[in-house]
């Protein structure tokens, strides 16, 4: 009797032993499997350079870009209307435009309310295996310089108070909605609408907003009858390399993670890059006998444009395609199509970005190869459909980018009594009679 209590006390023994290693294995492994599922700290300091990259796109790259384009008379002022669209889209963007393009879904339109001012956002909230904080960071630099994108085709000519009207209102009412809609849970992604990194969602929707400012506002006094020089070249060049080097981070930071897509998203970025720069050159040189380098700096950024809705689903031999055929049609669209058509896109916003934009967003139905990212499937991988889909995304996004940039003119232009500045200023320069200041000081 007494051996076979033994026998059961010890038999209890090692069963509580046994239960209670159990429990520590799963304890600790739980806090492990917790800690992985929760923040990543290499995806982390990826996202945090990538957000800092695509932050030096706008008030760095984008500014010399297109001031450089501008006129002499016009270069601060161009550089300031893109300095300040940096500056109060960012303050809009924590305020209340997070929260539309990516607060809990409502229709499939906007998100909710839940995240004005970012309430509710912790260090300790999480999106995916980053901090949410740092996703919002990351998504800021974006409607930044998509509101910025817009100047390009409107500069020399609007007023500088109008502008700073126009950011609010254009965030809010065209870009949030439209990232909603593609990134935020709504009708686009539910459709299936293939844009890794903008194509829509910025390139398209800044492009059209561009034209449509354009046409309203009417062309530029003594467009077509005087030759309207850069500034300065050498601005706009530094500027292309500067957008290009940013560029990265807005095309393998959408990955939000440090893995083999961010990877292919980088490499296909700058060989579309190379690929649309020596497209526009051959182009230009054939058809005007010069290669210029405002033709080469111009194609590497219409490479750029119609990579990115791509980027992350597209192979190498895609992305030279792509980008070939961005720089063609990108010269074509700005130095025959626009000169036919009589518009004035100052600096070829949607000459670049939007018809560009519309081009890669095609080329993303055409070319996305499942091998690169699950799901995402072409036509020439089998799935037809994708191309219609991306055809239905891109005329809903220009429809709608339209006419909600001309409601948002039409409430611009009554709150700050006109958005054009007076002939007089406009032939004298924006940089003295707005600013006050001088860009270079001529004898």
């Amino acid at each position: 009797m007494k051996s076979s209590i033994d026998v059961i006390s010890k038999d209890l023994r090692v069963l509580y032993k046994s239960v209670f290693t159990v429990a520590l294995v799963m304890l600790f492994s739980g806090t492990a499997f917790a800690e992985e599922a929760a923040i990543n700290t290499g995806d982390t300091a990826w996202i945090l350079v990538a957000t800092a990259l695509v932050m030096v796109m706008t008030p760095a790259g984008l500014a010399l870009f297109y001031g450089g384009m501008s006129r002499y008379k016009n270069l601060l002022n161009t550089y300031a209307m893109t300095f300040m669209a940096y500056c109060v889209g960012s303050v809009v963007w924590v305020v209340w435009g997070y929260t539309i393009a990516f607060g809990p879904d409502m229709g499939g339109i906007l998100g909710g309310f839940d995240y004005i001012l970012l309430s509710g956002i912790t260090p300790a909230a999480i999106t995916g295996t980053i901090p949410t904080l740092v996703f919002a960071l990351f998504q800021m630099t974006f409607a930044c310089i998509t509101v910025a994108l817009v100047i390009g085709s409107v500069v020399d000519r609007m007023k500088f108070s109008s502008w700073l009207l126009f950011i609010v209102l254009w965030i809010t009412v065209v870009y949030c909605p439209v990232a909603h809609w593609v990134w935020g849970g709504g009708w686009m992604a539910t459709m299936g609408a293939l844009d890794y990194a903008g194509g829509n969602v910025v390139h398209i929707n800044a492009g059209v907003a561009g034209l449509v400012l354009a046409l309203v506002l009417g062309k530029r006094v003594g467009y077509g009858s005087e030759v309207m020089f850069p500034s300065s070249i050498a601005l706009t060049a530094l500027g292309a390399g500067l957008l290009w080097f940013g560029w990265f981070g807005f095309n393998a930071g959408s990955r939000l993670a440090a893995d083999g897509v961010a990877a292919s998203a980088f490499l296909v970025t700058n060989t579309a890059a190379a690929a649309g720069a020596i497209a526009w050159m051959s182009a230009e040189w054939y058809h005007s006998k010069k290669p210029t380098l405002l033709g080469i700096a111009s194609g590497v950024v219409a490479g750029l444009v119609a990579i990115t809705p791509a980027s992350g689903f597209v192979n190498l031999g895609s992305s030279i395609i792509i980008g070939l055929i961005a720089g063609i049609i990108g010269f074509i669209s700005v130095a025959i199509l626009k000169r036919k058509m009589g518009y004035d896109d100052s600096l070829d916003a949607f000459g670049v970005h939007g018809v560009c934009g519309i081009w890669g967003a095609i080329a993303t139905g055409i070319f996305a190869d499942p091998s690169i990212t699950a799901g995402a499937t072409g036509l020439i991988y089998g799935n037809p459909g994708q191309v219609w889909t991306q055809l239905i995304s891109i005329v809903a996004t220009a429809a709608y980018s339209g006419v909600a940039t001309l409601i948002v003119i039409y409430i611009t232009r009554i709150l700050t009594s006109g958005l054009r500045v007076n002939k007089d200023d406009e032939i004298t320069g924006l940089d003295s009679s707005i600013h006050g200041e001088r860009a270079f000081e001529i004898f």
